[in-house]
């Protein structure tokens, strides 16, 4: 990228997010969690972990591709690879991507969120993300998504390099499609198993129990049949336990998937600020059984419907490549819109958290 297309770049960055562009950095870590490897299809306990984040002035970005060098699918924005951390503490977003994702394939979200001011903590999301095999585990135990967010919390917390920069007293959580769905458990909602299974009896076509691109073979409309395997049966207890992360003080959804899952009764019970965006295009997770429950029974949610915007509009931006051999990028027409949307009202969402009465001006400390 030359001067004058950085400098471009970076002031559309300013009129996008209404605030001054940083340097982005990117940094990888892992954790685990004690379902990590019953979810991996190679039984791997590691949840990888990507980290954006305000960098020292001179830090070099490079662009945040997905494929093939030489033809790209995706570009997912830019950040320098292990750069220093500006001096600073600051608020923090855990960031959950969608079924079949990955981190990097939010990176357009998390970047921009890290050049205003933010740190973003990512996951890959085991046995349902884009880099290995989707399992049955993976794209059924959703609560997990949730706890796989509360582990990245606690092991960045703990890192000796980042750690030090973030302010636990401003946290949010943000996710797209399933990751919306984590997003709102991390913030308070609960899972209704048995809720989402009827849902799909009675709605088998509905966008989110019919087939996915990602999992052909893995319709939610069977989750009945799946679940009922003893080796799942093994966490469904768990299910309606209590997937919160303490401290969360907002949460964004992009065209959160599976609303139906959760507990009707334990949306209205939510007290920290929710914000949606969804698009009224999106046939993958219809607003109308989705999005809009969500938004009318959470206590001053609020929602913002997308003209023409589909779920797909909220991957990282699709590229020539792409259109030709990722079915999802057919459908992923209004890009930009989506973008520009999302990354608005999240800022103007997580701009809005206030520190704790308590605790104010000490470092991030670790969970317990």
């Amino acid at each position: 990228m030359n001067r004058l297309t950085r400098v471009l770049t970076l002031i559309a960055a300013c009129l996008v997010t209404g605030t001054a562009a940083a340097a982005v950095g990117e940094m990888h870590r892992s954790t685990s969690t004690p379902t990590a490897a019953l979810r991996d299809a190679s039984g791997s306990p590691r949840i990888a972990i990507t980290v954006w984040y305000p960098a020292t002035d001179g830090a070099i970005e490079k662009p945040l591709l997905i494929g093939p060098p030489d033809r790209p699918l995706f570009d997912s924005g830019r950040a320098a690879p292990d750069a220093p951390v500006a001096n600073g503490r600051y608020p923090v977003v855990l960031l959950s991507h969608g079924f079949g994702g990955t981190a990097r394939v939010m990176g357009w979200f998390g970047t921009k969120l890290a050049a205003a001011g933010f740190i973003v903590i990512a996951v890959d999301h085991p046995g349902s993300n884009g880099r290995s095999p989707i399992t049955h585990a993976g794209a059924a135990w959703w609560w997990e998504r949730a706890e796989d967010l509360k582990a990245a919390w606690n092991a960045v917390r703990k890192d000796e390099v980042i750690g030090p920069h973030l302010d636990a007293s401003r946290l949010g959580v943000a996710g797209f499609s399933a990751g919306g769905f984590a997003a709102l458990v991390a913030a308070g909602a609960r899972v209704d198993v048995d809720h989402f299974v009827a849902f799909c009896k009675a709605h088998p076509d509905d966008g989110v129990c019919a087939p996915q691109l990602e999992a052909p073979a893995m319709a939610a409309r069977d989750a009945d049949t799946a679940l009922a395997d003893p080796k799942m049966q093994a966490r469904l207890a768990d299910a309606p336990a209590d997937h919160s992360i303490p401290g969360v003080r907002a949460a964004f959804a992009m065209a959160p998937a599976l609303v139906q899952a959760l507990g009707p009764a334990s949306l209205p019970r939510m007290t920290v600020p929710v914000s949606i965006v969804v698009g009224d295009a999106d046939t993958v997770a219809p607003a109308a059984t989705n999005a809009s429950v969500a938004a009318r029974a959470i206590p001053g949610a609020r929602e913002d419907v997308l003209p023409l915007v589909t779920h797909y509009d909220f991957l990282a931006t699709c590229q020539p490549a792409a259109r030709q051999v990722v079915p999802q990028c057919a459908q992923a027409n209004h890009q930009a819109a989506a973008h520009d949307a999302a990354i608005r009202h999240a800022l103007q969402l997580f701009k809005g958290m206030t520190p704790r009465a308590s605790g104010q001006g000490t470092p991030a400390a670790p969970a317990r």
